[in-house]
C-alpha cells in the first residue's frame, strides 16, 4: 500500500541568508545575492562574479573542534538540516532512528578540500596530506555526517546528478516513504564550488555570465540579454514523512509531495535537445505520478539557469507539456536571485515551492527586462505575485541529460 508523504520541516542556506526567513524574504523582496567573488583573486578570470553565501558560521550548527576540518559542502548541508529537524519538530532518538533516513543530492563535492590537496602534494609532497582529505571531498559525507550528528540510522544515500541532484534526492526520499522504507527522511541538495578550478572549469565552457561590472543584474533567466549562469552555492533540506507518521505526532504540515518525474535526453553531454523533449516527459512522468491533469498545476519554478539555450529549450519544454495552457502558467526562476547552486538548486528550490504554497506568494524572476521574443510565457517578472494555488512543479535538469519533476500539493487537513 502507498503511503502519502508531507514536508513537515525546512531549512535554507542560501545567497540571499542564513535561515527560512532572511532567504524567503530576499526572494520575495526581489533581492540579488550576486556579488564579485572575494574567495580567491579573479584578475585572471573572464567571470569575476557569484553568488557567494555570507556570514555563516559552521560553529553556530555544530561543535568547534569539528567546524574547523569540516568542508564547506559538508558544513552548509548539516546547518540546513539541523534547521529543518528542529524546524520539523522531528525527535531522533534510539526508538525510531532506524526508520529515519538521509538523502542528499550533491553535484561536485570537496572541491576546495580538492585544490588545497593538490597544491600540498605538488609543494609539499604525499606524506603532508590530510588524512581528512578523502572524507572530505566526497558527496555522501554529507548524509553520513548528517547521520552521525543525529542519529538517523534509516536508508543513507546520495545522489551525484550534476545540476538535478537535489531534485533527485528529495524524489528518490519521498518514495523511500511511499513503498515504507522508512518512515521519515532527511532530504535535499547542496554544493560549494566558488573556487578556483570551480569558476575556470565553467569559464572554459563560456557557461558563466560575464557581467562582471553589474553582478546584481547578471542572473536574468528569460531574457534576451542574458549570457551566462551565475554560480551560487548553499543548501536546501525538507524533512519528508509519511502523513500517518507526521499525523501522529501532531506535526505542523507545509505541503504534500505527491509527484516525481525523471527521464533522460539522450542527446549531448551539456546541451538539452532544442525541442525540450527530454524535459517534457520528465514532466509529464511527475503529472502522471501525481494523477493530476496539468490545468491543475498553478506555479512551475523553473529550472531556468539563464543561458541562453536552458532557458529557450525549457520554454518549449513547457509548451510541448502545457499546450494552450502554457500562458497561463504562473512561471519563475529564482535562480534569478540565488545563482544556479548547481547539485544544491533542487533543494533550495523544493524548500522555495513548498512555501509558495503555504504562503501564497509567487517570486519573481527578476532581471527580466527585455524579454526573449521566443521565451514568451509569464515568468513573473520582477515583482512577486499573490496566489492560492493547490499544485505546484518545480523542474531541474542536469549535465549528461538527466532531469528530475517534482510535484507539490497545498495539504488540506
Amino acid at each position: 500500500m502507498e503511503r502519502r508523504v508531507v514536508v513537515t520541516g525546512v531549512g535554507l542556506v542560501t545567497p540571499l541568508g542564513i535561515g527560512v526567513e532572511e532567504s524567503w524574504s530576499g526572494l520575495i523582496a526581489g533581492k540579488s545575492g550576486v556579488g564579485e567573488i572575494t574567495r580567491f583573486d579573479t584578475s585572471d578570470y573572464a567571470t569575476k562574479i557569484a553568488a557567494e553565501v555570507k556570514g555563516f558560521n559552521a560553529e553556530d550548527f555544530m561543535p568547534k573542534k569539528e567546524a574547523k576540518r569540516t568542508e564547506t559542502f559538508i558544513a552548509f548541508a548539516i546547518a540546513a538540516a539541523r534547521m529543518a529537524i528542529e524546524d520539523s519538530g522531528l525527535k531522533i532518538d534510539p526508538s525510531n532512528g532506524h526508520r529515519v533516513g538521509v538523502l542528499t543530492g550533491c553535484g561536485l563535492g570537496g572541491l576546495s578540500m580538492l585544490e588545497l590537496t593538490a597544491h600540498t602534494v605538488e609543494h609539499k609532497g604525499p606524506n603532508r596530506v590530510s588524512p581528512f582529505f578523502i572524507p572530505l571531498i566526497i558527496g555522501n559525507m554529507a548524509p553520513g555526517m548528517i547521520s552521525i550528528q543525529f542519529g538517523a540510522k534509516g536508508p543513507n544515500s546520495s545522489v551525484a546528478t550534476a545540476c538535478a541532484a537535489g531534485a533527485h534526492a528529495i524524489g528518490d526520499a519521498y518514495e523511500i516513504i511511499k513503498y515504507g522504507k522508512a518512515d521519515a527522511m532527511i532530504s535535499g541538495g547542496v554544493e560549494s564550488v566558488i573556487t578556483r578550478t570551480g569558476i575556470a572549469g565553467f569559464c572554459a565552457m563560456k557557461a558563466l555570465s560575464t557581467r562582471n561590472g553589474d553582478p546584481q543584474r547578471a542572473s536574468r533567466p528569460f531574457d534576451k540579454d542574458r549570457d551566462g549562469f551565475v554560480m551560487g552555492e548553499g543548501c536546501g533540506m525538507v524533512i519528508l514523512e509519511s502523513l500517518d507518521h507526521a499525523l501522529a505526532r501532531g506535526a505542523k504540515i507545509y505541503a504534500e509531495m505527491v509527484g516525481y518525474g525523471m527521464s533522460g535526453d539522450g542527446y549531448h553531454m551539456t546541451s538539452p535537445p532544442p525541442d525540450g523533449e527530454g524535459a517534457a516527459r520528465c514532466m509529464q512522468a511527475a503529472i502522471d505520478d501525481a494523477g493530476i491533469q496539468k490545468h491543475q498545476i498553478g506555479y512551475i519554478n523553473a529550472h531556468g539557469t539563464s543561458t541562453p539555450l536552458n532557458d529557450l529549450y525549457e520554454t518549449r519544454a513547457i509548451k510541448m507539456v502545457f499546450g494552450d495552457l502554457a500562458k497561463s502558467v504562473p512561471i519563475s526562476s529564482t535562480k534569478s536571485m540565488t545563482g544556479h547552486l548547481l547539485g544544491g538548486a533542487g533543494g533550495v528550490e523544493t524548500v522555495i515551492t513548498a512555501l509558495t504554497l503555504t504562503r501564497g506568494i509567487l517570486p519573481p524572476t527578476i532581471n527580466l527586462d527585455n524579454p526573449d521574443e521566443e521565451c514568451d510565457l509569464d515568468y513573473i517578472p520582477n515583482v512577486a505575485r499573490k496566489a492560492d494555488i493547490t499544485y505546484a512543479m518545480t523542474n531541474s535538469f542536469g549535465f549528461g541529460g538527466t532531469n528530475a519533476s517534482l510535484i507539490l500539493k497545498k495539504y488540506f487537513a
